[in-house]
């Protein structure tokens, strides 16, 4: 086929222009591994609660690049030393930073393959893409995994105050419309600088910073955690577990075959070879939806049921409390579901279960946002900070959820 014309200027809500610095780049983002991010939404389910949060990680990660691009013009402008490989590479890192996502996000990063978080499959494709590439991802790798002798290259790649986080809270912030998220993130860029070898805010930047933490905790909290993503994600969690056990019994079901080999085969690190990766690559939203559609008419009522509940958004109540639930409560909601429908307890336990989340800002022992005085000095933004709620945010804050139907006596 005629080779296409390169686009090098795309068009971006948050940010406007987003240039593509060059071609070994675009050929990258033209990659089907790539292209596939396309069809993998950044926020999971939660367009269930926010209408417009149909953005994908494709997005994301273009707007990382943009960010990456600031952030390397403003530390050179201020004297630290890049090479025009190194940018490049750093560019590469962030741009598949989150390649190895599968279909929903952080929704179903375990489901699908066991004990493999994305960060591991996004350096396995990253591996493969360099095999592809003539080696031209290699320092970006180094990057990417933090071998690289230069620290501060991976703590712009992942770090507490990354282009990932700056990226992501401001995107998410707009695509839901919750402004507790609408963080100053070309600000924060502009307050970067690096001091052996690590980054550091200047002073006059905190007030940018203690917002960014802050934001972050309100995101967490309106958004990512919210109680209806929450019960939705927990039950894409139970489809793809009940149709693996019914696969296991040898019932058929219909889904594409990079869905049928993940749900018939039982993929862990040491299974992930080159084969598992391609199949990876296949998978998307889209193989997901299809399936369900489909299994909603199957003759198991657990497996019908979760999926028509995230179909048609009928979706479990859910309760989010301080104290775990007490197991009087949860036996109390099986056995009346179980007498409703003439079900086991087992089955019942797809649709009446508890668990837990957490929340935690900010980590003091890891990656710490560091802010430069004009003296030389450098402090953790929680000493520096006179923000009495910033200190609240080094600590875990935990709640409880009890999920269940809404069973009419």
């Amino acid at each position: 086929m005629a080779s296409q014309t390169k686009l090098k200027i795309l068009n971006d809500p948050i940010y406007g222009f987003i240039t593509i610095p060059n071609d070994r780049i675009f050929r990258i983002i033209e990659h089907p591994y790539f292209q596939r991010l396309r069809r993998i939404s950044q926020m999971g389910l939660s367009y269930l609660v926010y209408p417009g949060a149909h953005h994908t990680r494709f997005h994301h990660a273009l707007g990382c690049v943009h960010l990456m691009q600031k952030a390397v013009r403003v530390l050179k402008y201020k004297g630290v030393e890049i090479s025009e490989e190194e940018e490049e590479a750093l560019i590469m890192a962030i741009l598949m930073h989150d390649i190895g996502h599968g279909p929903f996000s952080h929704a179903m990063e375990h489901s699908l393959v066991e004990g493999v978080d994305h960060e591991t499959i996004s350096l396995l494709f990253m591996e493969e893409m360099n095999s592809r590439f003539n080696q031209n991802l290699t320092l970006a790798i180094q990057i990417f995994k933090g071998s690289y002798h230069r620290k501060f290259m991976n703590q712009l790649i992942s770090s507490q105050m990354d282009m990932d986080r700056l990226d992501y809270l401001k995107r998410d912030s707009f695509y839901t419309g919750a402004v507790e998220g609408n963080i100053n993130s070309e600000r924060l860029i502009t307050m970067l600088n690096v001091v052996n070898d690590e980054l550091v805010v200047a002073e006059k930047g905190i007030y940018s910073v203690e917002k960014f933490l802050i934001g972050r905790r309100l995101m967490y909290w309106q958004v990512y955690l919210h109680k209806t993503s929450l019960v939705a994600e927990q039950l894409l969690i139970r489809v793809l577990k009940r149709a693996k056990e019914l696969i296991e019994k040898g019932e058929r079901l219909h889904a594409s075959s990079s869905l049928m080999f993940f749900l018939e085969n039982k993929i862990t690190r040491e299974d992930f070879d080159s084969k598992t990766l391609e199949m990876f690559s296949r998978l998307d939203d889209n193989d997901v939806i299809s399936a369900m559609k489909d299994w909603m008419h199957c003759d198991d009522f657990v497996l019908s049921n979760l999926c028509e509940m995230i179909i048609n958004r009928n979706l479990l109540k859910v309760k989010i409390k301080k104290k775990k639930p007490s197991g009087e409560k949860l036996e109390k909601r099986s056995v009346a579901l179980q007498k409703k429908y003439g079900i086991s307890e087992k089955e019942a336990s797809y649709f009446v279960f508890e668990g837990e989340i957490a929340n935690l800002a900010y980590k003091k022992e890891k990656d710490n946002i560091n802010i430069l005085h004009k003296n030389g000095k450098i402090n953790d933004v929680v000493k520096v900070s006179d923000q009495f709620n910033l200190k609240a945010l080094t600590n875990t804050v935990t709640k409880y959820y009890m999920c269940y139907p809404k069973v009419k006596d």
